[in-house]
């Protein structure tokens, strides 16, 4: 999976003067019809500037959003277009359409960019239609795949593509993500730890499947502690739980053993909106008119020298309601805590989706914070991702 051909294995002069057709993953949140945070846009530009700077004509493919049955104004990318070429710092050409745009991208200057509508706007993207792959294949000479957020997708766009148009190698961004993701399961330096978190415990199952044999410890946070606490007969009050995953619940403690940290307390409250009345109970001891919010202070402390031991941590779902302030201190608590062990010299991979958001502001002081939330997690669950496999192998 992590040893794909790149764009760096490509020599420059089979770059120069030819249409490069490059899958980013330009998904971005928008507001009023402008970007709110361009963080995926940034992230693409190195490849995007190597490939002008080698000569390449670099036609861009995206999705935005999920339209509902055919193209949706509110989901143009043409609202994109201001932001990228702010990025690029040059002109963006942007084509409505992907057959009449055949000749646009002909017509680029040698390092000009040029951006195609919303893929997604086309029957056939999310089916992985041939057709439609031949469609955009007309667009470019070869094909660079710069999307990880996307990989574990088959549409037309990125697996289609990259069958139908050679050579199709990954982009810079595809190449970091892999290796970055690959090497921490792969070959991680020890002790290797990983802190899951986030809503559910269904959603995980398979990420703590596929890590047991491999870490030495998995901390957990966020709501799926809860059903943990429950299969061990504690109450949780008013907590949210899958009262139907407790037996899978017990399977799992018992595999782990010692490997499985559970929060020693937690945050609890009547409700979100009556933060006055929080408080600091023993994981045992969760009232029933109260619900947890956060792991409590003695876990972020417990949680933190774990991490400090740590050559190798991964890192998927927050540890609370981090978009509830003052809920967030946990989640707070455990990226601190991963910026410190980076400095220390741990590798610390974020995992993207919730866990990207709440690292905001600190992504230069951790190793590598993934631009993709579903992707990332279906490569923690050893899952191959289709956008990436069918890449050139190197």
């Amino acid at each position: 999976m992590t040893r794909k051909r790149s764009l760096r294995d490509l020599p420059p002069e089979a770059l120069d003067g030819k249409r490069a057709l490059v899958r980013v993953d330009f998904n971005v949140p928008l507001q009023d019809g402008r970007v709110t945070d361009d963080t995926r846009i940034r992230a693409a530009a190195p490849t995007i500037q190597y490939l002008r700077e080698k000569g390449a004509r670099v036609v861009l493919l995206s999705h935005l959003g999920r339209p509902a049955g055919g193209p949706d104004p509110k989901l143009s990318l043409r609202q994109v277009v201001r932001d990228v070429e702010r990025v690029l710092a040059t002109t963006v050409e942007f084509i409505p359409d992907p057959v009449a745009g055949v000749a646009a991208t002909k017509r680029l200057p040698r390092g000009g960019v040029a951006l195609l509508e919303n893929t997604r706007f086309w029957p056939g993207e999310e089916q992985n239609d041939p057709a439609l792959a031949q469609t955009f294949a007309a667009l470019g000479d070869f094909y660079v795949d710069d999307a990880f957020g996307s990989a574990h997708r088959a549409h037309a766009s990125t697996e289609g593509l990259a069958h139908t148009l050679k050579p199709a190698v990954a982009g810079f961004l595809m190449e970091r993500e892999l290796r970055f993701l690959g090497e921490a399961l792969e070959r991680p330096r020890r002790p290797f730890v990983a802190v899951l978190g986030g809503a559910k415990i269904s959603g995980k199952i398979d990420v703590i499947e596929a890590l047991l044999p491999k870490v030495d410890e998995i901390l957990v946070g966020g709501a799926m502690a809860n059903t943990f606490f429950l299969a061990l007969g504690f109450g949780v009050g008013g907590s949210l739980v899958e009262r139907d995953k407790v037996d899978l619940a017990k399977g799992l403690l018992a595999r782990a053993g010692k490997k499985l940290i559970l929060p020693r307390g937690a945050v609890v409250a009547p409700s979100l909106e009556r933060v006055a009345e929080r408080r600091q109970v023993l994981s045992d001891k969760v009232p029933l008119d109260c619900a947890v919010f956060d792991i409590d202070e003695t876990t972020r402390l417990d949680y933190r020298a774990r991490l400090l031991r740590a050559k190798t941590v991964v890192w998927n779902g927050p540890m609370g309601v981090f978009e509830h302030p003052p809920f967030d201190a946990g989640t707070r608590a455990v990226a601190l805590a991963m910026v410190e062990a980076t400095r220390r010299g741990a590798t610390t991979v974020v995992g993207g989706g919730d866990s990207a958001a709440a690292v905001a502001g600190l992504t230069s002081k951790l190793t590598h914070v993934s631009t993709g939330g579903g992707a990332s997690l279906e490569f923690l669950e050893g899952k191959p991702l289709p956008g990436v496999a069918a890449l050139e192998d190197a």
